[in-house]
């Protein structure tokens, strides 16, 4: 039977608070970093390597919040899982904004990469949820939309305090973001619910990966999943600060840039969304590579009219790889193995996420420059293009 769990908010309303809550998860607690990273490296006087290490710890625990899900979701309902997320990416925020140095930076990253887990995998069902069957993808898109929004305030927000109070200053950046999470915490608790049953021990196997095994295409989707969670970082975590550094760019254009990553995000779960709906996620994702590595390769020399379009391609690439990939997920399993399955996928893409900005942080350190960091995303993107040719043919 049914939970007894009232839905308070149902439709769109529900659907654009789930999305504030992606972008609380992802855009606040992690990809935040990467815009204020050039003004915490500044003022901790830190090396590049240092500071990829602080973005390692940040997706190291976004890998242990994916193993917890995983352990859990056989046994708890995902609204409640969502909810201690939600309270450790407050945590991590906050802490951010108190850091008096480098090791409560790292502890802020931990709590912020482990809510985030906590709370994505499960957002994207619950939201889904909450829409009648047929227009359940556009929930899927629209998590995608509320991390742009996210990207999109965090960078000019950061633009703004960076040139009216200096590298010092980034610590305001995080004040604001506490507050406005600490609303979205609020508002989620009382007015977002999920109709679950209680759940059963289904067999998920370590990790949920018996789970994930029982769903079609298991293995190349997970390898694309792995390849995206290596290469997104290695642009994502160092675009403002190659620009900056490499390319001589201000640190308002190098925001201006990131700002147009987060805008397209906006756009760009609907839109992929919208193309593996017509063509099927296989010839979707496999466009979605295609065309990470023709951007990077575009962003490489760093001329700004060039750039600035680039990222608008960067970010709609970025939110329609996992919006196509959940999707995936969500129509190819069961409401049983849905929670395990996806927390299995996202474990290997938790892996990848943890290495990934640590070696590009040794890479930009002993090469001096971020060119071969660029270049091994675009590498990792041809390995993504393959395993997406070879998910099932749509009709198989």
């Amino acid at each position: 039977m049914a939970t007894a769990t009232r839905r308070r908010a149902m439709g769109l309303p529900a659907v654009f608070l789930m999305a504030a809550t992606a972008g609380v998860a992802q855009s606040f607690g992690r990809f935040a970093f990467g815009v204020v990273l050039p003004a915490v490296r500044s003022d901790l006087d830190l090396s590049n390597t240092i500071a990829g290490s602080l973005t390692t710890v940040n997706v190291g625990a976004y890998l242990l919040g994916t193993l917890a899900v995983a352990s859990f979701a056989s046994s708890y309902k995902l609204l409640a899982i969502m909810r201690t997320g939600f309270l450790f990416a407050l945590t991590g925020l906050v802490t951010a904004a108190l850091a008096p140095g480098v090791w409560f930076v790292g502890i802020a990253m931990f709590c912020s990469g482990f809510g985030g887990a906590l709370i994505w995998i499960p957002a994207p069902v619950i939201a889904a949820a909450a829409m009648p069957p047929e227009k359940r993808s556009i929930a899927i898109g629209l998590m995608g939309s509320g991390m742009g929004f996210g990207v999109v305030f965090a960078s000019q927000l950061t633009s703004y305090v960076r040139s009216s109070g200096g590298d010092e200053s980034w610590r305001t950046v995080y004040v604001v973001l506490s507050v406005v999470a600490a609303c979205v915490l609020v508002a989620t608790f009382f007015l977002i619910g999920h109709d679950q049953e209680q759940p059963r021990n289904t067999g998920g196997g370590f990790g949920g990966f018996s789970s994930l095994k029982r769903m079609r295409g298991w293995l190349p989707l997970t390898s694309a999943y792995t390849s995206f969670g290596f290469m997104y970082l290695l642009i994502l975590a160092f675009l403002s600060t190659k620009l900056e550094d490499d390319n001589g760019w201000t640190s308002s254009r190098a925001s201006l840039a990131f700002t147009l990553v987060g805008i397209a995000m906006m756009f760009g779960g609907p839109v992929f969304i919208t193309i593996a709906s017509r063509i099927g996620s296989r010839l979707g994702l496999t466009l979605a590579f295609s065309g990470w590595i023709a951007v990077v390769l575009l962003v490489l020399p760093g001329w700004f009219a060039v750039t600035l379009p680039a990222a608008v391609v960067i970010g709609l690439l970025f939110a329609g790889v996992p919006s196509m990939i959940t999707l995936y997920v969500v129509e190819n399993t069961t409401v049983e193995d849905y929670g395990p399955s996806f927390a299995a996928a996202t474990l290997a893409f938790g892996v990848a996420q943890m290495i990934s900005p640590q070696i590009g942080g040794v890479l930009a350190d002993l090469t001096g420059s971020f060119t071969t960091v660029f270049l091994l995303s675009a590498a990792l993107a041809a390995t993504g293009l393959v395993a997406a040719l070879r998910l099932p043919k749509q009709g198989d």
